[in-house]
């Protein structure tokens, strides 16, 4: 009697979620995104699909009369349904779907292990946790104006990239949530943008996870022992202790920075799970995250050709902006440029290697522009090929780079108003249409003439420069 019991138990309880939704309309119309027939006990199941289907076509509840005469079903009215009461059904059956969902999901999954389809698996169970009613309802547009933008700013507000000038075009920085990628060459410096943007980030006391995918925990640690203290990178095993004590004097003022190499390869599902373990074992909430870099990442349970960039990209780079979301961190990438870029002086969307999709997704895509010339000058430049939320799209920046240190940082003002990175920009430009063949159009006079206004406008600069140092010392 008692295992009949325990069983006829869930079939009364079905049985009322029915009446309830015959005699509500809008109980069914707030249900219906939950409301799955099949969740019901299988002499059920036709109710339930009728009253769904009556209510789609007639936009009204059919009379218990009607469920009896066409599913053969006798439902009890329990009449005008009260406040209180519409809050415990809608309680109840958003807890019955979901367990519900997750049973079947279950069981579906029992086939799919043995065939070690794990992807599908993963996406079923988590389809069936996230069932459940609406809770969020947006944003009353005309309520509470000042209040909206306070929180806007507040939650999202433009936290510094440690770049000024690079702040102004991003209307004060990167907000959380966001996917942010730079884009460059080979060789064009996306790990050192990534890594002074670590050690920014983890300045304003952030705590920042750094994970390669490529260089060494070793080697990456190196390269921000110089940033961070100003020595040359010849020189840290020179001056252990004093880099030692410099080091360790900034960690009493910064965030907790970790530096983690991962395999290439690894899926968005695997960082998740690196990240809740280093939290549960390290009791630090992450804030940060900087991935070197999104190219290397592949997409979450399915089987994507690496040939394929296109699909590959754009899964990756969605399943990244929706990681970023969920965890509300600031999140930070790279991504390479392809061979149309090495002979431009001006990124556009073509050159992302991939294609669009990794534009498309992202929040920023900024482009690094860095050649032989400009780096003896200590500069390099920025471009702005994708901003969601500002107006930077199209506009340059040029920052300082301490090609000792690897430190990048902004330009003083007299190097911002000085000019030369133009003359810099150009001498690459006609540089590298000279060597496209003996076709060239530009012929080698061009170059030579290109050279010598550089080297004009440099010595111009030195020479100021020095000037400027004499003046300053008498």
């Amino acid at each position: 009697v008692t295992g009949v019991q325990t069983y006829a138990l869930p079939i009364y309880i079905q049985r009322l979620f029915l009446e309830f939704l015959a005699s509500d309309k809008e109980l069914v119309a707030r249900c219906t995104s939950i409301l799955e027939p099949t969740y019901f006990h299988r002499t059920l199941q036709p109710t339930a699909e009728f009253i769904k289907k009556f209510v789609d076509e007639y936009g009204a509840i059919p009379s218990v009369e009607q469920i009896q005469a066409t599913t053969g079903v006798e439902l009890k009215g329990v009449g005008v349904v009260s406040e209180e009461h519409q809050k415990w059904f809608l309680d109840e059956f958003e807890q019955f779907s979901k367990h519900k969902a997750l049973e079947k999901a279950i069981l579906k999954s029992a086939d799919l292990l043995e065939k070690n389809d794990y992807g599908k698996v993963e996406k079923l169970i988590k389809e069936a946790v996230e069932v459940g009613l609406a809770k969020s309802f947006g944003t009353d547009y005309f309520s509470d104006p000042m209040g909206r933008l306070q929180s806007l700013k507040s939650k999202n507000g433009a936290t510094s990239t440690g770049w000024k000038t690079m702040d102004e075009k991003l209307y004060g920085g990167f907000n959380r949530g966001e996917l942010n990628i730079f884009a460059g060459g080979s060789g064009a410096g996306k790990s050192l943008f990534l890594q002074n943007l670590a050690l920014n980030w983890v300045k304003q006391g952030f705590n920042v996870v750094y994970v390669s995918l490529e260089l060494s925990e070793g080697l990456c640690s190196m390269r921000m022992d110089s940033m961070l203290t100003g020595t040359s990178t010849r020189e840290i095993y020179k001056q252990l202790e004093d880099v030692d004590l410099k080091v360790r004097m900034a960690g009493k003022k910064a965030g907790k920075l970790q530096i983690v190499q991962l395999p290439n390869g690894i899926t968005v599902n695997d960082l998740k799970s690196w990240l809740k373990e280093f939290t549960i074992q390290q009791g630090a909430k992450v804030d940060c995250v900087v991935i070197d870099y999104l190219d290397l990442m592949m997409p979450a349970g399915q089987k994507i050709s690496v040939a394929d960039l296109f699909i590959k990209d754009k899964l990756v780079s969605e399943e990244l902006r929706n990681f970023a979301i969920q965890g509300n961190y600031f999140l930070a990438t790279a991504s390479q440029l392809n061979r149309a870029a090495v002979e431009s002086v001006e990124f556009d969307h073509s050159h992302i290697s991939g294609g669009l999709s990794k534009i498309q997704t992202a929040d920023n895509v900024i482009g690094i522009f860095n050649s032989i010339t400009m780096r003896e000058r200590g500069r390099v430049q920025i471009q702005f090929m994708k901003t969601r939320s500002s107006s930077g799209v199209g506009q340059k920046v040029e920052l300082a780079f301490d090609v000792n240190s690897l430190f990048i940082g902004d330009l003083s003002e007299d190097e911002q108003n000085s000019g030369s990175t133009h003359a810099d920009v150009l001498y690459a430009g006609l540089k590298r249409q000279s060597m496209q063949g003996p076709g060239n159009p530009l012929p080698g006079i061009a170059l030579k003439q290109a050279e010598k206004e550089n080297s004009s406008i440099t010595s111009a600069v030195s020479n100021s420069e020095d000037l400027r140092r004499k003046l300053l010392k008498k």
